[in-house]
């Protein structure tokens, strides 16, 4: 005999425990993803109150992300585009 499955653990063909889990664990990630980008926020405070400038902060923290080959292709063109704009 073909083994039955309660409604309320498969509705629409959806496994609803696991549906529920899922989304109680991106809620909960959403939650430490807002207290990390209010304690990002606050530290970024912390720099231009000590007279650091935060605009120049978020550049190098991207430009940190970037391996060094790529870094160094993207700030000759830079330099190339500004040459050709007559900026340098």
């Amino acid at each position: 005999m073909a083994e039955t499955e309660n409604s309320s653990d498969v509705i629409g063909g959806i496994a609803a425990e696991a549906l529920q889990q899922y989304v109680d664990r991106i809620e909960r990630l959403e939650d430490e993803k807002k207290a990390l980008s209010e304690d990002i926020k606050q530290v970024y405070s912390e720099a231009k109150s000590t007279g650091f400038d935060v605009k120049i902060l978020r550049k190098i923290i991207g430009l940190r992300k970037v391996e060094e080959q790529e870094r160094q292709e993207q700030e000759e063109l830079i330099d190339l585009y500004k040459r050709a704009l007559g900026m340098v």
